[in-house]
């Protein structure tokens, strides 16, 4: 039998009167600095996004690296030296600094369990500013793949939840295109040339995703860049999988020694 309006109609306000009760009873915080969150939505509040440390300008036109060069003088980006030819741009939106707003996000969305945090990430991202032949070509976002003991453990992959919502703003299709063929160590304590042998050949295009990815050009997502060793392996597996050329977008930028910082930080 189906239920009749006024039936419906308490049902929704029972529903909102227990909301309201469970909110008042167990209120919300911020995952970073805890104040509560009241009726806005979390699981950080607007004040420690404000305090995400963007990264300045001027920036790189290719990388999107803060310009630490004499660009005028035709001095080189040395950010860009990490990058091969298929690499078409990479950009990212916040500096990640040990203890930071950035990486306090980024740890609660991997290792806290709150992939709600990807929306905050997604939000800032889709506000970057991107060459026009990028916007014009870009066919489709494939997350960065995550190990697969990894990804049980924690229940979801933080790179494809982060795509999920920023395909939401760009209006793109999300495809998980890429698979790992092996396990490679952890990247943690690797210095930059270890890095990238640690991933070389370790993704290669999945048979699902291949028609994907043909002749596109692909928008690799991921949480944070460090080195550009996994995106760039990424990117290689994609362009051997016949993507035309790739971009790369992450919310997170490790600095390098000399480069200028936010004072936020």
């Amino acid at each position: 039998m189906n239920a009749t309006p006024v039936a419906t109609s308490l049902w929704a306000r029972s529903r909102s009167l227990g909301a309201a009760i469970v909110e008042l009873a167990l209120p919300g915080v911020c995952a970073i600095c805890t104040a509560p969150l009241g009726r806005q939505a979390g699981p950080a509040c607007l004040l420690c996004w404000s305090r995400v440390p963007r990264l300045s300008h001027p920036q790189c036109a290719r990388c999107g690296h803060p310009a630490s060069y004499n660009a005028e003088a035709g001095d080189p980006c040395r950010w860009c030296d990490a990058l091969p030819p298929f690499v078409r741009t990479v950009r990212s939106v916040a500096w990640m600094v040990t203890g930071g707003v950035a990486s306090q996000l980024v740890h609660a969305l991997k290792y806290d369990g709150w992939p709600q945090v990807a929306i905050g990430m997604a939000a800032e991202m889709a506000r970057l500013r991107w060459p026009a032949d990028v916007v014009r070509e870009r066919a489709c976002l494939v997350p960065v793949p995550l190990v697969a003991w990894r990804e049980r453990e924690r229940g979801y992959n933080q790179a494809h939840v982060v795509a999920q919502a920023l395909g939401a703003h760009w209006e793109l299709p999300v495809h998980a295109a890429l698979a790992r063929t092996r396990m490679p160590s952890s990247q943690t304590r690797l210095t930059p040339g270890e890095r990238s042998v640690n991933v070389t050949r370790a993704f290669t295009v999945a048979s699902a995703g291949a028609p994907h990815v043909q002749g596109a050009h692909c928008v690799l997502v991921d949480d944070v860049v460090t080195t550009a060793a996994t995106l760039v392996a990424c990117a290689a597996a994609l362009v051997d999988g016949a993507a035309r050329i790739v971009s790369c977008v992450t919310f997170g930028r490790a600095p390098a020694i000399g480069d200028r910082r936010s004072p936020l930080e």
